[in-house]
This record gives C-alpha cells, structure tokens and sequence, in this order.
C-alpha cells in the first residue's frame, strides 16, 4: 500500500475513533477530584518518611 493512502486511512480512522471516544468519557466530577488529591497526599506523605522508615518492614518479611 502507497504511504500516502495508508496515512490518509489512518488519519480517516483516528478522526473517527476519536469521535466516538467522547460518548465514553465520564464527567469531571468534585468528588473524584479531591479523592484524586487526598491519594496524592498520602502517597508523598509516605514518600516523604524516608527510604530507612520502609527497611525494617522490609526485613521482616525475609527473615535471615
């Protein structure tokens, strides 16, 4: 197949899938928006403890 005509086909069937892409996406809603930011505070919150805070848990999953 020319690459002209394959692009054209596969710009024809993104335009169209993108299209239909719209019917499926939920709506932004408050609540999903301040859980999204409540998870990323406790993910930096435990980031934020540091790499020796995590070892000993760590070590006590395999015992020596």
């Amino acid at each position: 197949m020319h690459a002209d005509v394959h692009h054209l086909l596969h710009a024809a069937e993104a335009a169209e899938l993108h299209s239909k892409a719209g019917e499926f996406r939920l709506p932004r809603s408050g609540l999903r928006t301040r859980v999204g930011w409540a998870l990323v505070e406790v993910g930096l919150r435990l980031t934020a403890q540091g790499h020796d805070a995590a070892a000993p848990r760590a070590a006590a999953l395999h015992p020596a």
